[in-house]
């Protein structure tokens, strides 16, 4: 009996040592967690793996055929493709096909060629501002049918590119050197809502009779520019025209004839000293007029008769008195809406010489805004 009790003492000695000797599990790479896994494959199935790695029959996960790509360096995100800030020299190719806004602010494209944009036939909006360009192929936007909103701003143009897509309801062009707008320059544009084109040394001349023949706007930029007077025959359809920071030295009386439906006009910072006795009469439906930063030594006249105006900026001007009829009308009733705004600041005149009936017409009496003067 005690023969075969040592004999089975030894044993499982021995498989305690052979137990206790295995090293603990080392992670060598990311396939060692599919060791616990591997083990429950037959012996069959792990040489069938083997076979196929060794044939290298192994297949790789490959996009089906109408998975858009992403351009390299772009992020994609819902049919958003933003390649901004990449230093880029020209339009990435392989944009996906059903992208709606493309994003190329920010680099180093000099120009734009034919074939650029080719099949993006569902793009809404493009930004190409503060790039390099100064080139635009005839054909460049042809095959944008869809395209609403066009961002250019920041460029070398020195003219409207051609042939943009008739679908466009808004472009940027502010910040290139534009001098000249062909006539037809926006020809079967139909659709065009809102056209920015501020900071071109742009002058009266540069717009051809016709430059903007057959536009609906609403919305009309040409600040920050070289112009000496209103231009002629803006669409007459504008209800906002900013003209600021130009060289304007007056307002004639015929300037304002067309813009009947004007509820906003911008003319601060220029060299206007004298505003035509008659020829705010043509803005019927004016709201806010902007006139501060000028040369103006009085307030221009028509203004109580101006039924809607609710906003007048006047401040930075070299007005020296205020009338009691200046800004309301006599009659009870004939202005519809108060003002809420009237700044008069950085003028010469004194608040204490101007008779509080001047601003019978005001809201509130906070939005009158006196100052000191200081020359």
């Amino acid at each position: 009996m005690l023969p075969h009790c040592s004999l089975l003492l030894m044993l499982c000695v021995a498989r305690l040592i052979s137990t206790s000797s295995a090293l603990p599990f080392e992670q060598r790479g990311f396939w060692d967690f599919a060791m616990d896994s591997m083990d429950s494959l037959d012996s069959g199935g792990m040489m069938a793996m083997m076979r196929d790695e060794e044939g290298g029959s192994g297949r790789e996960e490959i996009p089906p055929p109408h998975t858009p790509t992403c351009p390299f360096g772009c992020q994609c995100h819902l049919r958003v493709v933003q390649c901004s800030d990449l230093g880029l020299t020209e339009v990435p190719k392989n944009i996906p096909l059903d992208t709606k806004f493309l994003d190329l602010q920010n680099n180093r494209i000099p120009e734009l060629k034919e074939n650029d944009f080719k099949g993006l036939t569902n793009l809404y909006g493009l930004s190409l501002r503060n790039n390099i360009i100064s080139k635009v192929h005839p054909r460049t936007f042809v095959p944008l049918k869809r395209m609403q909103k066009l961002y250019f701003s920041k460029n070398l143009l020195t003219t409207v590119p051609q042939n943009l897509p008739a679908s466009l309801v808004e472009i940027r062009i502010h910040e290139n050197r534009i001098k000249k707008v062909a006539a037809g320059a926006f020809a079967g544009l139909g659709n065009m809502n809102c056209i920015e084109m501020g900071a071109n040394p742009i002058q009266n001349s540069g717009f051809e009779p016709g430059a903007f023949k057959g536009l609906k706007l609403n919305y009309l930029r040409i600040s920050e520019s070289k112009l000496t007077g209103v231009p002629k025959d803006l669409p007459d359809s504008l209800n906002e025209l900013h003209l600021d920071h130009n060289q304007i030295q007056a307002v004639e009386l015929e300037d304002l004839r067309r813009y009947k439906n004007l509820h906003r006009l911008g003319l601060g910072y220029n060299h206007i000293r004298n505003i035509e006795n008659g020829s705010l009469s043509f803005l019927p439906m004016l709201r806010e007029l902007h006139l501060d930063n000028n040369r103006l030594t009085r307030v221009p006249r028509g203004l109580p008769d101006m039924k809607y105006l609710q906003v007048v900026y006047l401040h930075s001007n070299a007005i020296d008195q205020v009338a009691v009829d200046d800004f309301c009308p006599r009659g009870f009733g004939m202005k519809r809406t108060f003002y809420n705004g009237i700044s008069l600041f950085s003028n010469p005149v004194h608040y204490w010489e101007v008779e509080p009936a001047a601003f019978r017409c005001v809201g509130n009496r906070l939005a009158i805004q006196f100052g000191n003067y200081k020359k």
